[in-house]
């Protein structure tokens, strides 16, 4: 065969990089089903992740999660830090060719905090002038601090300076209203195909403002409950990058994928939270503690997760700025803990004769069906507790979790959407509608109440007080802080590390 001329090669080269985009396919992992594709719905992890690349909102996230211009080209704050004035960037256009105005952004506030919308993250815009009161109903959505000067300049009032209102706008909770009509987009892809149970696919939005950026075509994104199954899929070279590793095979990973397994530190807890609005858990500290005392977290992280995590005492993971140092474990032999724990459930009046009968929730995950197996074992061993585990799909889950008629010890856990102790403790507000503990304590609600006055190092003093009086009222059984953990093949360029394991598929491209 004769050898290809050098003009012939150069001309082959310049028609593979004129190939249309949606010959570069990009397969990911999300995990669960999402549980809604609405911005003010979702507030599942796998939805979120979705939701970013189909919307942006003021303020994005780089490839490192680091703060960039997104809507919003400019910004600026008042000197009190309480009004702050968005300056939007003249290229953002919806998914049909429509530019995305000031009055979108209002839009889609008002709809996030109506009571008729029952958004379950609105209690996150509360520091926003006005909101609380819109979300509970008392004034109407046109008295919250959000105003349209004109199309391209929105207004933001706070009750307070809020330092990390930023981050909290790369939120999709914070982002501009579609509308009620035909579905279109504000980010970087659109969404083409939905299969529940199956996939999502989107495909590049050719009217995104920066879509000569984009390197992608389309992203699937596959949805897969169980670590062991997306494994298998990466292994097949059906998936580029996986959401998870299967739990204990730490050793085994990095032996077969080395420099593909990528492990780093999270902003993120797991814990299992007591429904202390019903019995048996209701005006039952010590029994919460006894439970509390005999899980043993360093066996559970290391012989039963096996991925790196890191054994929690607290509800706040340490890398959060401004925290010096997550909770400190209790100092005593688990031998002593097992004694005292012994005694608070004989003094909470049960016996070998006369077990406790609690349920533990879950939802299917084969992570998640482990660790609450070895817990309810020491339980078993340590106290005699007869644990009943149910394992409910994710949106079951969620809704009875939120409910709370029928829980009583679930699994929760909480990633940080912002980097700032807050939104973690946020979650034990009586007036939360996160709450799932259902805690109503007014101390520690007046603590909350005082942080939000503060700023710098008082703020974080006061926050240290409520986290500390969260664990005294043992509300919650911290076990473990998050690492994240993914498979991410060779060919695929721009997958940075970050603490928030964010990875907006508008960075990302195949070699």
């Amino acid at each position: 065969m004769p050898t290809p001329s050098r003009a012939l090669l150069l001309f082959l080269a310049a028609c593979l990089l004129s190939a249309p985009l949606a010959a570069v396919t990009l397969e990911r992992g999300v995990g669960p089903e999402p549980d809604a594709l609405d911005l003010h719905m979702a507030q599942s992890l796998s939805a979120l992740n979705v939701l970013r690349d189909l919307h942006e909102g003021l303020i994005t996230l780089d490839a490192r999660a680091e703060l960039i211009p997104g809507v919003a080209r400019a910004w600026e704050v008042s000197e009190d830090g309480r009004v702050w004035r968005f300056e939007l960037d003249p290229d953002a256009r919806w998914s049909d060719g429509e530019r995305i105005t000031a009055q979108d952004f209002v839009a889609g506030w008002r709809r996030a905090l109506d009571p008729a919308t029952a958004a379950p993250m609105a209690g996150m815009l509360d520091m926003v002038s006005g909101a609380r009161a819109v979300r509970l109903g008392e004034v109407p959505p046109s008295a919250l601090g959000v105003a349209a000067e004109n199309d391209t300049r929105l207004v933001v009032a706070l009750l307070e300076p809020t330092p990390w209102f930023a981050e909290l706008l790369t939120h999709p909770l914070t982002f501009p209203w579609p509308g009620d009509g035909p579905p279109r987009y504000s980010g970087a892809f659109m969404l083409a195909e939905r299969i529940p149970g199956a996939h999502i696919r989107l495909v590049a939005n050719p009217h995104f403002r920066a879509a000569a950026e984009v390197a992608l075509g389309q992203v699937m994104w596959h949805v897969i409950e169980e670590p062991s199954v997306e494994l298998a899929r990466y292994r097949a070279g059906q998936l580029h990058i996986t959401e998870t590793i299967p739990p204990g095979r730490l050793d085994w990973m990095r032996e077969q994928f080395g420099d593909q397994l990528r492990i780093s530190p999270y902003l993120g807890t797991f814990f299992l939270a007591f429904n202390v609005g019903r019995e048996p858990f209701a005006d039952a500290r010590e029994l919460r503690r006894a439970l509390s005392l005999v899980i043993d977290r360093e066996l559970l992280t290391r012989r039963v997760l096996g991925a790196g995590e890191v054994p929690a005492y607290g509800l706040i993971p340490p890398g959060m700025p401004g925290w010096e140092q997550a909770q400190a474990p209790d100092p005593r032999p688990m031998a002593e803990r097992i004694i005292e724990a012994r005694e608070l459930y004989a003094a909470a009046g049960f016996s070998a004769r006369r077990p406790l009968r609690a349920e533990l929730r879950f939802n299917t995950s084969l992570t998640h069906r482990r660790m609450a197996a070895a817990i309810a074992a020491m339980w078993k061993q340590q106290l005699g507790v007869e644990t009943r585990l149910v394992n409910e799909e994710w949106k079951v889950f969620v809704a009875n979790r939120r409910q709370g008629r029928i829980t009583e010890i679930v699994r929760g856990g909480w990633i940080a959407d912002w980097r700032d102790a807050g939104n973690f403790l946020q979650l034990f507000e009586s007036a939360s509608p996160l709450n799932y503990s259902f805690f109503s304590d007014p101390e520690f609600d007046a603590l909350m109440q005082r942080s939000g006055q503060l700023s710098g190092a008082e703020r974080l003093a006061v926050m240290r007080q409520a986290e500390e009086r969260l664990l005294d009222q043992h509300v919650i059984i911290p076990l473990y802080f998050y690492v994240s953990r993914s498979l991410v093949r060779p060919e695929v360029r721009g997958f940075e590390d970050n603490a928030m394991d964010i990875h907006l598929s508008r960075w990302l491209s195949l070699q």
